[in-house]
């Protein structure tokens, strides 16, 4: 995963990490309708060059590699540009709680100063760190948290879902409690409460955005607020324009615009700030497994042209949508 520099007020810098897209998408990009397949794709399977189910991924700009929670598969697979084959790079050694066991993947994340994976080991109850190079064994880092998503700040500090107590905590550096940051009053669809949350991103000013699945709604935290702001769906499960259903990957751009991974419905849609609506960027055309559809699209990320990557979960692939417009228009 890429540290970029992000340009803020004052003229400073952040170096941030790249767990989803900084970049500076225009309002108007496109991108191609047809997806082409750079992970899996060759049915279920633990073969080389197969996934089982998989859910988040991150991007790796600078080595040109994506890493896949390979989720049934309880493993982390490396997939570099072009190849047709991925190399697992964590578990991979049956589903179990040793220590070179992982059991039903739920994301990943690089953590380049440390040179290493941060990993999801949604089964386990667990947060792991793995070495990212030759690693044949992970060392448990948060305990007793039913994790889904997770990110990094530019800070090292690690944001993880527990989607049983349906809150977001923030772990700085060497603290195992965390501090709740979203959600954590129950089950509910208040402002102040969330309802299996899934995946999120932390924006450079800290605030965490939620995809709260069962309320199908994209939630915002700024960061020390007591409740969020509703940012994407929340009209109840649907498929219009208004709707969300069952949403899991969030990302979201310079502009404040929330991308979405729409699971029940197929579709990955962009929901720009302050609007009631969103419009469809990738899918939408039925389940099925041709290239311009998904089937249960859940994890979610852009590389530093723009171009999009979803992991298309019943497909047991990872596709990849071009960007068709980067440039600003007069």
């Amino acid at each position: 995963m890429k540290s970029m520099l992000i340009s803020a007020p004052h003229f400073c810098f952040i170096s941030a990490p790249l767990r989803a897209s900084f970049i500076d998408i225009h309002p108007n990009a496109k991108w191609k309708q047809n997806g082409f397949t750079v992970a899996g794709g060759n049915g279920s399977g633990s073969g080389i060059n197969q996934l089982d189910r998989p859910w988040g991924l991150c991007v790796d700009d600078d080595a040109q590699t994506i890493y896949i929670a390979d989720t049934y598969n309880h493993r982390i697979v490396e997939w570099k540009c072009g190849v047709t084959y991925g190399l697992v790079v964590a578990g991979g050694n049956g589903n179990g709680n040793e220590v070179y066991q992982l059991n039903y993947t739920g994301d990943v994340i690089v953590d380049i100063k440390r040179d290493s994976l941060i990993i999801s080991d949604y089964e386990n109850k667990r947060v792991v760190r793995w070495p990212r190079r030759n690693g044949t064994s992970g060392e448990t880092i948060i305990s007793n948290i039913s994790c889904r998503g997770l990110t990094m700040d530019e800070d090292g500090s690690l944001y993880v879902v527990d989607d049983e107590k349906h809150e977001v905590r923030r772990y700085t550096i060497g603290d195992t409690e965390g501090t709740v940051v979203a959600g954590g009053n129950g089950s509910g669809n208040h402002l102040n409460q969330l309802s299996k949350p899934r995946y999120i991103f932390v924006d450079q000013d800290h605030s965490v955005y939620v995809s709260d699945c069962e309320n199908h709604r994209v939630m915002k935290w700024v960061a020390g607020a007591n409740e969020g702001i509703v940012v994407a769906g929340g009209q109840e499960e649907g498929n219009s324009l208004t709707k969300l259903a069952g949403p899991y990957g969030v990302v979201v751009d310079q502009l404040e615009t929330v991308y979405v991974a729409d699971c029940w419905n197929n579709r990955i849609m962009r929901w720009p700030k302050g609007v009631k609506q969103g419009n469809v960027i990738a899918g939408g055309n039925g389940e099925g497994i041709q290239s311009n559809q998904l089937k249960y699209p859940v994890g979610l990320s852009f590389d530093l042209l723009g171009n999009l990557y979803v992991v298309d979960r019943d497909n047991n692939r990872v596709q990849r949508f071009n960007i068709e417009q980067t440039q600003n228009d007069d």
